[in-house]
């Protein structure tokens, strides 16, 4: 140490700051070091505890980048319900069934995703056409005639038709494939009681003609025994999320709707805003399936408006071309819509009034098809 210091009185000014300077860059470059080393280290505990993935992997894209529910397909569901079942791709079939007083209640009419209820006489009598896609019940009845309007229904959907006879109109359009009114729509595949005897049955506690039945498990097997296609081509009614439905029924209350068909043909529905369904009462007696004493409900009401007119004094003419107005209930809500259908062969879509298809809720449809001056009532409670 001594010697150092009197090196360094040796040294003039000039030097002593040369060394200084040299002594305090080593430092810095020393400390440089340390620091840049300390860095390493960490990074490479930090990515050695730490598992890097591809970031599809752990991220969950749904909720970074959220899909519209109600936009997204929903598969493997029955074009009429919305509900799942393994026959959601099957051949939808359906079915002719009487209205009249002394042929209720009807069996298997639970069953049916779709059902129309329209006049085969103005202002009067009304008859029903099921559309059966996920259950097939083995009693389905009573089975009645077919007219050529539900034919026209029948095109749209794609169905196998299941009637006990029908008007000349209508058989003679099954038979040929032409319309009435001269348009070639092309044959239907139909399963008629009148020349097919193994779907169909007479049951003793029904006055004859309404003692009709059939077996839609055989009439699968009749429609195949035929060479018919049985893989449905209908693309499907669009249907609301059950988010959708929960969010449209709350603050729903209890109501009743009123459809004005006439006599005994008259029908009230009593909407139940705890089960969200519209209960069936046929001139004014609740309505039940004779097979499983089920209730009839409908998750969603259309009541379309058309005028008809007699033909040959005893058939009907129903106009269901084109489009109309319409009312549709559904989730305890009165919807003011419009329906439509491109000509014979169109299938009858449900539109609001802009113009974008309604979605309807999962379950039962029943299309209410009356006159424009027949009423309609809905009244909440």
């Amino acid at each position: 140490m001594n010697e150092l210091k009197k090196r360094w009185s040796t040294l003039s000014k000039k030097e002593k700051n040369i060394v200084i300077g040299i002594i305090v860059g080593i430092l810095i470059l020393i400390s440089s070091g340390i620091a840049f080393a300390l860095t390493y280290k960490s990074d490479q505990v930090d990515k050695k505890d730490s598992k890097v993935e591809p970031v599809t992997d752990k991220i969950d894209l749904n909720r970074v980048f959220p899909v519209d529910e109600e936009e997204t397909e929903i598969k493997e569901v029955s074009p009429f319900s919305g509900n799942k079942c393994e026959r959601y791709n099957a051949r939808p079939i359906a079915v002719m069934m009487a209205g009249d007083e002394i042929a209720r209640p009807l069996s298997g009419l639970s069953k049916a995703e779709f059902v129309v209820e329209m006049p085969v006489i103005t202002g009067s009598v009304t008859r029903l056409m099921g559309i059966f896609v996920c259950d097939t019940p083995d009693e389905v009845g009573s089975i009645r005639s077919s007219r050529h309007d539900y034919i026209s229904l029948v095109r749209g959907w794609d169905t196998i038709f299941v009637h006990w006879g029908g008007s000349h109109f209508a058989l003679d359009e099954i038979k040929t494939g032409i319309r009435y009114t001269g348009e070639n729509l092309g044959k239907v595949d139909s399963i008629d009681a009148l020349t097919t005897s193994g779907p169909f049955f007479r049951q003793n506690f029904v006055a004859a003609p309404h003692n009709g039945f059939a077996s839609l498990p055989k009439v699968i097997e009749s429609a195949k025994q035929k060479g018919y296609n049985m893989e449905g081509k209908f693309e499907g009614y669009k249907f609301q999320s059950d988010r959708m439905t929960d969010q449209e029924k709350e603050n729903s209350v209890d109501g009743v709707l009123e459809v004005g068909f006439g006599g005994v043909f008259k029908t009230k529905w009593e909407y139940s805003s705890d089960k969200n369904k519209y209960i069936r009462y046929w001139n004014n007696e609740k309505d039940s399936d004779r097979i499983n004493n089920e209730e009839i409900k409908a998750s969603n009401i259309v009541v379309m408006r058309a005028f008809s007119e007699q033909i040959e004094g005893q058939y009907n003419s129903v106009n269901i071309y084109g489009e109309g107005e319409a009312k549709i209930f559904q989730n305890g809500k009165e919807i003011n819509a419009k329906w439509k259908k491109d000509g014979f062969k169109g299938a009858l879509k449900f539109f609001d009034m802009e113009n974008n298809e309604i979605r309807l809720v999962k379950g039962q449809t029943f299309i209410e098809i009356i006159e424009p001056y027949q009423s309609l009532i809905w009244n909440t409670k």
